[in-house]
């Protein structure tokens, strides 16, 4: 694929453990708090595990796509196909380094695998009250759909919120 580079790349079922610890460092308790932004006042528990994480890379319409490092997994996001459109999700930079543009150039990563797929749109939720996150997913050129979703997990595995969470749906157009 063309998006791919020493850097980027499609994840592999070998790099499920890696990837379990980095997002959930992103995402939840006290390593994420080194980030710019994080859910662990939101929620508690974990992010995902290594049988989700494992379903997604085995999945034929998703893709993991992993940022490393000096051979360190440092950033990873979850692109699914769905007809046109490309559902985008578990973004995640580790703590300790995010604000060093690596995001972004997963995004970027992410717009280029949607124009590959022949994808039109890139879609993803977020968590209504994450205002520094919809900010930055704005300034890169994500709208809002005016689509709200309820949280609503019944699988703990993807957290257990403090209190009433739900999802606004933003989208760029490609």
């Amino acid at each position: 694929m063309r998006f791919m580079n020493s850097q980027i790349s499609k994840s592999q079922l070998s790099d499920v453990p890696a990837l379990n610890r980095l997002v959930n460092s992103a995402y939840r308790g006290e390593e994420s708090k080194k980030g710019w932004d994080t859910e662990a006042d939101l929620l508690d528990g974990t992010r995902t595990d290594e049988e989700l994480l494992a379903g997604f890379i085995s999945r034929t319409d998703t893709t993991i796509l992993k940022y490393e490092q000096d051979n360190n997994l440092v950033g990873c996001v979850e692109l699914r196909i769905e007809g046109i459109r490309l559902y985008l999700g578990m973004l995640s930079v580790k703590p300790d380094i995010q604000s060093n543009g690596i995001g972004k150039k997963l995004m970027q990563a992410a717009e280029m695998f949607a124009r590959e797929h022949q994808c039109t749109t890139i879609y993803m939720t977020v968590i209504s009250v994450r205002q520094k996150l919809i900010e930055w997913y704005q300034r890169i050129g994500y709208t809002f759909t005016g689509e709200r979703k309820p949280f609503g997990f019944s699988d703990p595995r993807w957290g257990l919120p403090k209190l009433q969470l739900e999802f606004v749906v933003m989208e760029k157009k490609l």
